[in-house]
């Protein structure tokens, strides 16, 4: 604590104020996510389609005075808005050894200029570049909302010794090191408040809009800001271990996983991409010979066929839609770990929770304190919360928690012989008197301690979910205490609205049964499963998906991972929850915010209807086009923009999403 006065007297005026940037001189995350034509216009994609668009209307403006500038300016809008279609296309023959749509559309655009349609060549490209910006925007819009926030990876740390300060990497840091962290900088490790108070803004790590107050005492996370105070932090992880990496680790693997449906079309792009050239090669060879067209007539209906019946539109119905939903999640702190899990929260049936620290606050609360009549109340809470805090239970910081709520910061009394009594509770004695705190199993024995008043008490406790402990004074009745593991304020309401969507909510936990049963009413979930080891758990989770379909499993424990696991989408809570739950869950709540599960399903299930909607409209465009064009003649110009514009619209209704 020396280095701590010595820090805090070196401490300019300046550092008592909030900066505007990080410790590394990174702003703060501090953008409102949106829609924005702005931002639009700085991709790449949509800078060369725009350009390919203003070329095509400058060479069309001047062809009736100069054909051949005219031409010229057509291949370099061609060059400008196709080079990286053509790119890609050429790579997939290349690498892949097989055909996409972007080597169709090349090859369309190409056919239509050398039968003298350069206009309509021009027009395929710029608006087949102008779609595949949109989708690409949506991609990186997708990836900003998810992964900006590993742009506030900490670098380097404050940390504190005997001899003052000095600046290290972060992954030098080790559990036990105490840092200092001044207004505005970036919190550079998981830890815990030793000294000073703050608001902390946790939006990168939660989502949450509003600075968290914090003081001595409460957790802090990597790549979170300090506010306006100064903060020592003691490390708790390892670099490589705090939530923020794990996040990390997380937005990497969520680019790898695609929808089973976006698959399905990858593989049929393939397939119908050769069914359109071979088509198309034997109305350029056959029509002339079967029909008796011209090779002209046959060139350039097999022209508009190339453009009209390729799949762009089914190809750009399922990922941006996919997308935009995964990062309307993203802002409201729910990370899909890929497309794929978007699409089976769809089909949710069943949502499962676990009970501690998904239902429940996680964190046990005294609720009933009750002395016997010749003992002050006061003087016996003091006495309990002494010898309680020489333990590190859940139950004794509660008994703790609350001896500090009612009597403030008291000295402890002087306390001698303080000991654990394994599988039972604590013991010590204060002003000669022995005193036990523990389990209630005494009362079943026979003898001067099974009064008939206490059972009653306890009996009247235990019904309604709590968990009581017994107070002894030299093996006389002092009084009892209970504590119970609270509903999380949100549980009721959330537990009503998936309810309201058609979904069944079951609890499991591994819980007493009459504890679960208090806790489930309270909740009001259609069914309970208690005393549950964890691979009880995964019993229920395969007996549910039987039954009912589609299971998504929430928890946090580690005892929850297998259940996670073997659930059709895993949910774990990112806040609170174990590093082995984080590691296996599809999909994780980062402000353990569960009255969101509700919206994000129904969200999911809004993606599927919009996908079937692209994909509906996207075929119903292609057999439309295709017979027009065998029986009405349609016109390449119209060919094009029938088809590039119901590629745009299908990637337009996918963008709905992003503000839903």
């Amino acid at each position: 604590m020396q280095a701590v006065q010595q820090i805090q007297k070196t401490l300019s005026p300046s550092d008592q104020i909030r900066s505007k940037k990080s410790g590394n001189g990174r702003p703060g995350p501090n953008r409102k996510p949106q829609f924005q034509l702005k931002s639009m216009l700085k991709n790449k994609e949509m800078q060369a389609a725009l350009g390919s668009g203003m070329l095509m209307l400058m060479a069309w403006g001047i062809s009736h005075w100069s054909q051949w500038l005219s031409v010229i300016l057509y291949v370099v809008s061609y060059a400008l808005g196709g080079w990286s279609k053509a790119r890609e296309g050429i790579e997939t023959l290349i690498r892949e050894r097989d055909l996409d749509v972007n080597l169709l559309m090349i090859a369309a655009s190409l056919g239509a200029a050398t039968i003298g349609y350069w206009n309509e060549g021009a027009m395929l490209i710029f608006i087949f570049a102008l779609s595949g910006a949109l989708e690409s925007y949506t991609t990186e819009r997708s990836s900003k909302d998810i992964s900006e926030l590993m742009a506030l990876k900490p670098e380097t740390a404050l940390r504190l010794s005997s001899e003052g300060t000095e600046t290290v990497g972060i992954e030098q840091l080790l559990p036990g090191d105490l840092l200092l962290v001044k207004p505005g900088e970036l919190i550079p490790a998981d830890g815990r408040i030793s000294k000073g108070m703050s608001a902390v803004n946790q939006a990168s790590i939660t989502g949450e809009s509003v600075p968290v107050n914090k003081v001595a005492g409460d957790e802090v996370y990597a790549g979170t800001i300090n506010g306006e105070g100064v903060l020592y932090v003691e490390v708790s992880q390892s670099a490589e271990d705090t939530l923020f990496s794990k996040i990390i680790r997380m937005v990497e693997e969520a680019q790898t996983e695609v929808p089973d449906s976006q698959r399905f079309i990858k593989t049929f792009e393939s397939v119908y991409a050769r069914i359109v050239v071979v088509v198309t090669l034997i109305v350029i060879a056959g029509a002339p010979i079967v029909l008796g067209w011209t090779w002209a007539a046959a060139f350039y209906k097999a022209m508009v066929f190339l453009v009209v019946a390729s799949p762009c539109a089914l190809v750009s119905s399922i990922m941006p839609v996919m997308l935009s939903a995964i990062s309307n999640r993203a802002r409201r702190g729910i990370l899909f770990k890929g497309g794929a899990h978007v699409e089976n929260m769809a089909l949710t049936s069943v949502v499962a929770f676990d009970k501690t620290g998904t239902l429940t606050m996680g964190t046990p609360v005294v609720t009933d304190w009750i002395t016997a009549s010749d003992y002050d109340t006061d003087e016996l809470v003091h006495i309990v919360a002494t010898i309680e805090s020489y333990s590190l239970h859940p139950l004794a910081r509660a008994i703790v928690a609350k001896a500090e709520a009612e009597l403030g910061s008291r000295e402890p009394l002087a306390a001698e012989q303080v000991q654990a009594i394994t599988g039972w509770g604590m013991e010590g004695i204060i002003g000669g008197v022995k005193w036990k705190i523990g389990r209630t199993n005494v009362l079943d024995e026979s003898g001067p301690l099974a009064e008939p008043e206490w059972i009653e008490t306890r009996v009247r406790l235990e019904a309604e979910g709590k968990t009581v402990s017994i107070i002894l004074a030299d093996d006389r009745i002092a009084g009892m205490l209970a504590l119970r593991d609270e509903l999380r304020p949100q549980a009721q309401e959330s537990v009503k609205r998936l309810q309201a969507q058609g979904i069944r909510v079951v609890m499991l936990t591994g819980d007493r049964p009459e504890t679960a049963a208090v806790i489930a009413a309270q909740a009001g979930v259609d069914a309970v499963y208690a005393g549950l080891m964890p691979e009880d758990k995964v019993s229920h989770i395969r007996m549910l998906r039987e039954q009912y379909g589609h299971v998504v499993m929430v928890g946090d424990g580690v005892n929850d991972a297998p259940a996670l696991t073997a659930a059709t989408v895993g949910l774990g809570m990112g806040m609170h929850g174990s590093g082995a739950a984080l590691e296996v869950a599809d999909v994780v709540l980062m402000n353990d915010g569960i009255e969101e599960i509700a919206p994000t399903i129904a969200l999911a299930r809004k993606a599927q209807r919009v996908v079937k909607q692209n994909m509906i409209f996207a075929v119903s465009v292609i057999l439309l086009l295709v017979v027009s064009n065998f029986v009405q003649n349609i016109a390449l110009p119209f060919g094009v923009i029938g088809h590039e514009g119901s590629t745009i619209l299908v990637i337009l209704n996918g963008l709905r999403l992003l503000r839903s």
